[in-house]
């Protein structure tokens, strides 16, 4: 079936049989790296579900059944739907997404899963069902949540990488990250999450390392240029006992874009299928670090600069953290995606975009110039690449 891929994320059309007997259609986010599902408030109270809340949480019943592309799919495993601190009316996720509901990997792992990010299409079908094609790999799966664990190898050493191709980045612990940032000064590096890295507007992506690692070998797949933020420590602990193997972080779909992704959950195999060359400029970017609120604005969490270059400034006037920005180009971002407003952004190297930006209530324009983050050159010997920042 059709896909979207937005922000890197892949989103679909569902339906949901609420309460009443009554299907419902919305849209949904396939998220293979989180076993949990999660759906907005408003869709739970859509679909009759009682839900209730703790000081930590709030929940519900999981929806009688869902249906992709007409096929019935199994729910036995979920016990609860986590229902995100939105407000009762929003009628998404989380901010920055036009998803009510995510299918996990919890969910996933029952069915063979291709993923085809050049033609944006979805398909599940029963085990078996699905012919997959390309590089494939025998990888470890978590029997109770489906996770997925990859055997890589970085710097000739052997590490376990997660496959999440419901991350719009990668991700690397500090304990591996930083020793690597140390020893290898002329990659690639930048503090401050921009483009695919600013996942959610977090106030931690205003300080995220960032950083492209030569080579990576991700099964059987010789990766090279791969653009890893440094996971926060909580974060990664956390995750590593989700995967319930140790693990050092995880590939997310920015690798992907170029690729059919199949997953065979039953064969404990994951294939890889290119369909299409193309390089992503996905760093190409007016430098600014965004926060989606649920009010639908975007707020600005910090400015950045590529190296050699300004703020985000014009005739004496910067854009600064706090401010809001309403416009690219005359085109409203409030209720856009960060997918979308992220495109808006982009460009190639000294465009400029026409900033809207709103501060104490007022309204004044600024200029921006893309600039290319995270550059990686070409050298002249053929067939190696020369680093810079």
């Amino acid at each position: 079936m059709p896909a979207t891929i937005d922000h890197n994320r892949v989103v679909i059309d569902i339906d949901i049989l609420s309460r009443d007997g009554v299907w419902r259609r919305t849209r949904a986010w396939v998220d293979n790296g989180n076993p949990d599902l999660e759906m907005s408030r408003r869709l739970a109270t859509a679909l009759g579900l009682a839900v209730s809340c703790d000081q930590t949480k709030c929940s519900s019943p999981p929806p009688r059944a869902i249906a992709i592309g007409g096929m019935n799919i199994s729910l036995a495993d979920v016990k609860e739907t986590e229902i995100p601190g939105q407000p009762a009316s929003a009628a998404i996720m989380a901010p920055g997404m036009k998803a009510e509901i995510n299918i996990p990997s919890a969910v996933l792992r029952h069915y063979d899963v291709l993923i085809d990010f050049p033609e944006r299409k979805f398909s599940i079908g029963a085990p078996g069902t699905i012919h997959f094609l390309g590089s494939s790999g025998k990888v470890q799966i978590n029997a109770e949540n489906g996770l997925i664990q990859i055997p890589s190898r970085i710097e000739n050493k052997k590490y376990n990488l997660g496959l999440d191709l419901g991350a719009s980045i990668s991700f690397l612990s500090p304990e591996l990250f930083d020793p690597l940032a140390a020893a290898h000064a002329d990659w690639p590096h930048m503090t401050g999450a921009v483009g695919p890295a600013n996942m959610w507007g977090a106030d931690e992506e205003t300080t995220s390392k960032v950083m492209r690692l030569d080579r990576v070998q991700f099964g059987p797949l010789f990766l090279t240029d791969v653009a890893f933020v440094e996971f926060p420590k909580e974060r990664m602990e956390y995750f590593a006992k989700r995967a319930g193997v140790p693990t050092v972080g995880l590939i997310g779909a920015n690798i992907f874009l170029n690729y059919r992704v199949g997953f065979d959950y039953a064969h404990s195999m994951v294939y890889f299928d290119i369909g299409r060359l193309y390089t992503f400029p996905e760093f190409t970017v007016v430098g600014l670090t965004l926060r989606p609120e649920d009010d639908g604005r975007y707020t600005v969490l910090a400015v950045e600069g590529a190296e050699g270059e300004g703020p985000v400034t014009l005739s004496g006037v910067t854009v600064q953290p706090g401010d809001h920005l309403v416009a690219v180009d005359d085109i409203a971002v409030a209720g856009s995606t960060m997918g979308l407003v992220w495109s808006m952004l982009g460009g190639t190297p000294g465009q400029e975009r026409k900033l809207t930006i709103e501060r104490g209530g007022k309204e004044f324009f600024v200029n921006a110039r893309v600039q290319q983050f995270l550059e990686v050159a070409p050298d002249s010997e053929p067939g190696r690449k020369k680093s810079k920042h």
